[in-house]
């Protein structure tokens, strides 16, 4: 395969990739702020379902998924910022109410960083979970995996996948063209402040995983958590990424080879600037790209967004990444309280276009963060579009 590593940020040069339409000319860091107007749903408490809530107690950085019954999700998620006993929990009509906490192996009370749960296929069409749990550099171990082959009814005890570690492991997977291949993404962070952004991938249906390939080594621009996906025609895949030392925009990559080589990181402008992207198709083919509204801190004339810090949502198309454009609108799904501790958000898409987004955040002044959903119909959130075309401004002046 061949590696793409970049050691001086500041030297890269725009590339145009898979002679794709020509992309748009930016500075280096990417266009600051945005024009887009902001749909606010922070208010609309219909669309919202309680998953879990603990007095005291820090609940965050859920991930979900939607077995093939159309209706079950599972969700997992940390006691901990980042890390802690692993939380499981189901519901078996959409999202619209959540189980109890259900039982887990022994070892899940000792993940030490993020969960990530996926469903996969192998090459003769058996279908599996498989979660992840990380390893933060400076506490030792490996990237563990623990399976279930029974719809997450019950599921093995957490084993390393390899002798490397990972953050926020494996913040995507994704499937190939080839049945049963997978490529995921995950970080660590190297020597002399550097972050380091790996991608690997599973021949076997996730059962079992190969080598890391280093992508990308920076101590200017950090970029991690790699959210993944397809262009419509599945020919393309591209990356959308963190930029975690906040010199720069969040950044985009794309493949045209799933993974064997990728474009140079190039910055998103700012109205995709966040933090743990994740894309996902809506039924009219736009995209849904959900994440912690962030904006670059270190950069000179920095403009603050009027959702800084709160779980938001863009709504545009694959060409608007892949050219550079700003898309279409952004939703502010909920107001965070404190800081920029929230939003690793999950999205499923039922049957009937549903949409069942869930995250964490501190919903509430003063109190610790919990898990929540939003379930809507993008149609619902397109005539609020019409109704509010001042409400980017309004938000503003909240700010």
């Amino acid at each position: 395969m061949m590696i793409v590593r970049y050691l001086c940020f500041a030297a890269l040069i725009l590339v145009q990739a898979c002679q794709s339409p020509s992309l748009t000319k930016q500075a280096v860091w990417g266009k600051q702020g945005f024009d887009l107007p902001v749909i606010d749903l922070d208010k609309e408490t219909s669309m919202q379902v309680v998953v879990d809530e603990e007095s005291g107690q820090y609940l965050g950085h859920p991930t979900t998924v939607l077995l093939p019954d159309g209706q079950t999700i599972l969700c997992v998620y940390p006691k901990g910022h980042g890390k802690g006993g692993i939380v499981y929990k189901q519901s078996t009509d959409g999202g619209q109410t959540w189980s109890d906490r259900l039982p887990t192996p022994e070892s899940w009370a000792s993940s030490k960083e993020v969960p990530t749960i996926y469903s996969v296929k192998d090459q003769k069409g058996v279908e599996r979970l498989i979660l992840f749990s990380g390893s933060q550099d400076y506490v030792g171990g490996a990237i563990r995996m623990s399976i279930s082959e029974d719809e997450g009814q019950t599921w093995s005890e957490l084993a390393p996948i390899g002798d490397f570690k990972g953050i926020v492991a494996m913040a995507v997977c994704v499937p190939l063209s080839t049945p049963g291949h997978y490529l995921a993404t995950f970080h660590t962070r190297g020597a002399e402040d550097t972050m380091v952004l790996y991608q690997v991938y599973s021949f076997d249906g996730g059962v079992t995983w190969g080598e890391p390939q280093e992508l990308y080594r920076s101590s200017r621009a950090h970029l991690c958590e790699g959210g993944l996906i397809h262009s419509p025609d599945g020919t393309k895949i591209a990356m959308l990424l963190r930029e975690n030392a906040r010199n720069y925009n969040s950044q985009i990559m794309i493949t045209c080879d799933e993974g064997q080589s990728w474009s140079a990181p190039r910055p998103m402008p700012g109205a995709l600037c966040g933090d743990r992207h994740q894309a996902v198709y809506l039924p009219d083919g736009r995209l849904l790209v959900q994440f912690r509204d962030i904006t670059p801190m270190n950069r000179p004339g920095n403009q603050i967004s009027p959702t800084e810090g709160d779980w938001v949502g863009w709504i545009g198309t694959w060409e608007d990444l892949e050219n550079g454009y700003e898309g279409q609108y952004r939703i502010r799904f909920k107001d965070n309280t404190k800081g920029w501790d929230a939003a690793y958000p999950a999205a499923e898409v039922l049957p009937d276009g549903t949409l069942v987004c869930t995250t964490y955040g501190h919903w509430k002044n003063n109190e610790a963060p919990f898990i929540l959903s939003f379930r809507f119909q993008i149609d619902d959130i397109d005539k609020l579009l019409n109704k509010q075309t001042d409400n980017s401004i309004l938000l503003k002046n909240e700010r």
